[in-house]
Formats: C-alpha cells, structure tokens, sequence
C-alpha cells in the first residue's frame, strides 16, 4: 500500500483543498468569533454553493465541503461580504493563529491578535513552512496546549504575558507592546536555525534556544472542556458528532447567540445559560459520541481506503468513560494527529488497532474488519494486552 500524501499546506477559502467530496474551503474568524450575521451568511453560502455540510476544525475554523470549481467564485464573494476573506492568499496562509475561545472583551486578547496579526502580515521577510502556527493563549491558565501550534503566548504563575516554543517548557517574559514583536524574533530564530518543520521537533532535534526563551515558566495548562455552561465567559458550550453539521444546524444556532468556535470541535453561545432544544448538537458531557474522533472518511476524502464515522458511531458506546477511540482512515491520523487510548487505522484489507499511540503507531493487531468489530466491541479494549484506559 503506498503510503498517504502528505500535502504540507492548509487549505483557506482562497486556496481551498481538493476532496472526495469536491473543494474543502476553510474560514478563519478573526479571534474564533462569529457575529450572528456571519453564522447566519456561512450556514446560507455552504447550502448554496456547498454540499451542506459544515465542518469545525483543530484549529478554531470553520470549513464548508462539497464546493465546486463553478460555485467557489460566488462562495468567496459572499464570504467577503461577510468580512472573512483576507486580502491574498499568502496572508491567508500566513495568518495562523488560534486565540483561546475563553477571552473577554476588555482583557487585552482582541487587541494581542490583532498586533500579532499585523506583525505577520506586514513582515513579508519571514518564509515559514506551511503549517508552522501560533496560538494566544492568554487566559490564567493555559487551555491550547494539547492545539497544534510553534510559538504560544500564554502567561507565567503571577499572570504576567510569556512567548514560548512548542517544545519548551520556559519562555521570555514580555509586554503586550513587545509581545509581536518578541514573537516574531522567535520565528526568524525558527528559520536561522534550520528549522523546516514544526517547533517542537526542530527542539526535539537538538536545536538550543536564545536563553531569553527559557527564563520563565509557564503556569499549568488545564484540559479540554467538554459541553456545559462555562462560568469564566458567560455562554454554554455544545457539539456536534464529529465535529460536522448540517447548515441548517449553523444556522438555527446562528439564531441565537454570537458563536466562539473552539478547537475541541465545540462552539461557545455566547450569552446562553442552558443548551438549545436543537437536533444534532451535543450537550451532554457524558455523551458517548464524545468518546469517538474519526476524519471524513471515504468516499469523501481521497486518501481513505473505509468509511469511517459510521463504525465510529457504532463503536462509541462501548469506550469507556475517561477514554477516547480514534477511527482513522489512513495513517495521517488527521481528526487527532496525537496518541489516544485506541486508534483504529483503515489498511486495504481492514483495520489495524493501535494502543496508546499514533494513527502511524505499529498496531499490535491488524486486519480487523468492520463485522468483527461491530460483533464483539469488547475486542478492541479487553485482552491480556490491553493496557488500562
């Protein structure tokens, strides 16, 4: 079997991504916030010039699926219309920033993204590699550090602002004046250095940071939320399977509330204390679909060779609570590029299930077919090689 490609960009609404569903375009909301206005107009142009489908992306995006060569022109004129396109492409691409969903008018967050941004933006100088990121995650405890990023912004234990590389476990101090500008150092250092990959694993590698960037330490990070009221910024959080809906579902929360989109594939109303009475949206904590990730799948990614939100689904109410199920359709591993408990992989005859690592992890058993699985669930969590989850 050859092995996936590995296309080492991100698509964006300008450059969107071929699929097997047709074109994949991906919004990036300034801050990761949707007035009700630009929900409403997303949900309207993915059932216009989409095949309906709306996906919530790791990185605080929003993506519309099913777009043709014919129908992308008119999706991006609606789309600025709506104030969510950037002037070019490669400030498309160079605008990669994740802002954590819990920051609040008058701490300063709105105003650190829009410097950062404009540092990006305006220093053409700086050639980064496709993916290389960021991430302001300023709130007093860190809430983005399981999130693919390079350099993060977050503060030490007395709350002062930090700039750190992925991979460090110390930063620079700095203001919120200095901060782009200390971010950007950082980066250019990224490039002299040799690095041509992510931060981390140019760190990993043996490569020595300025001593500036490993003075202080950064405070402790806390876990991914799951759906419920959130008490630091008034609103409740909800999800959908997958991290996929129907316009239709856009749009009816669109009806109620701003929208803070999150890169644990949940959206934040703002405003609300209790979830909406609306189909197809998650608002359980111990719902059982939260125990499963699985990417798009076949047909409608290229690289997959199975289905895979289907067996997901049928799988998910057998993990146990506390553990997580990653159902992969080819060794990518995209819905969850990290380790989990248990990942299934699609192989041409198959899956091959893997404990404790990586969609690209050697399985400790190969070839389960789906009817296998769906038989005895039990296969995949019991055994005298299973770890506890």
């Amino acid at each position: 079997m050859s092995a996936p490609l590995v296309k080492g960009w991100c698509p964006g609404a300008l450059r969107p991504m071929p699929s097997g569903d047709g074109l994949l375009v991906r919004v990036r909301p300034p801050t990761g916030r949707l007035t009700q206005a630009q929900a409403a107009g997303i949900a309207h142009l993915a059932a216009r010039h989409g095949n309906g489908l709306i996906d919530l992306s790791a990185r605080a995006n929003v993506q519309i699926r099913g777009v043709t060569d014919q129908t992308h022109a008119p999706l991006v004129a609606g789309l600025a219309t709506l104030g969510l396109i950037d002037p070019t492409p490669e400030a498309e691409a160079r605008r990669n920033i994740v802002v954590t969903p819990y920051w609040q008018a008058g701490d300063g967050t709105a105003e650190l993204a829009e410097r950062l941004t404009s540092a990006v933006l305006d220093d053409p100088t700086i050639r980064l590699p496709g993916k290389f990121g960021f991430a302001l995650d300023t709130g007093a405890h860190p809430v983005l550090r399981e999130v693919s990023a390079d350099i993060r912004i977050e503060r030490d234990a007395t709350g002062a602002l930090l700039c750190r590389a992925d991979g460090a476990a110390g930063g620079a101090r700095v203001t919120p004046d200095g901060m782009a500008h200390t971010a950007l150092a950082l980066a250019r250092w990224f490039v002299a250095s040799g690095g041509q990959g992510r931060m981390a694993a140019h760190l990993a590698g043996g490569a020595a940071l300025p001593a500036a960037f490993t003075e202080m330490e950064a405070a402790p990070a806390i876990g991914a939320p799951a759906p419920a009221p959130h008490r630091a910024v008034a609103g409740v959080l909800v999800g959908v399977a997958f991290g996929q809906m129907q316009a239709r579902t856009l749009a009816a929360l669109a009806d109620l509330a701003p929208l803070r989109v999150t890169p644990w594939r949940l959206l934040l109303l703002e405003g609300q204390t209790r979830a909406p009475e609306i189909a197809h949206i998650i608002t359980r904590p111990d719902d059982p679909l939260l125990r499963v990730v699985a990417c798009t799948g076949a047909p409608g990614c290229t690289q997959a060779l199975h289905p895979t939100r289907v067996l997901a689904r049928a799988l998910a109410p057998h993990i146990p609570a506390g553990a997580l199920l990653h159902v992969s359709g080819c060794a990518k591993g995209c819905a969850h590029p990290g380790p989990t408990p248990l990942t299934l992989v699609a192989q041409t005859h198959g899956f091959d299930l893997v404990r404790g690592g990586t969609a690209a992890t050697t399985p400790i058993r190969r070839h389960l077919t789906v009817e296998q699985m769906l038989v005895t669930p039990g296969l995949l969590t019991e055994g005298p090689d299973a770890p506890p989850l």
